[in-house]
């Protein structure tokens, strides 16, 4: 056998591999996505944004638990974090912010 024909079949065995655990390809891809947005929560500058970046989080997290099979929770998950938790974060950012924009704030 030559290097081409090693180098095709270990291509051919990880294609193998990572149809046969489609799961786990989905579960590393929303678990990079569910780290990545908790840093932007951390790391915006502007809170509005941060409370959006933590909904992507919550609906991440309930993904996981439809990974899991505990549809009940992922449900509940969605309904209490996001639909609620997140939005009242919004509105009270949005309501009991004074500067909106940075120029409002260099004016005065």
């Amino acid at each position: 056998m030559t290097i081409i024909d090693d180098i095709w079949c270990g291509v051919c065995d990880f294609a193998n591999y990572v149809w046969g655990n489609a799961d786990l390809v989905a579960f590393l891809c929303l678990a990079a996505i569910g780290i990545t947005a908790a840093i932007y929560v951390i790391a915006d500058k502007l809170p509005v944004h941060s409370a959006f970046y933590l909904a992507l989080v919550f609906v991440v997290v309930a993904a996981t638990y439809f990974f899991l099979e505990a549809e009940f929770i992922g449900v509940i998950q969605l309904l209490v974090y996001v639909g609620a938790i997140t939005i009242l974060f919004a509105f009270s950012i949005m309501l009991t912010r004074k500067y909106i924009n940075e120029e409002d704030f260099n004016d005065e």
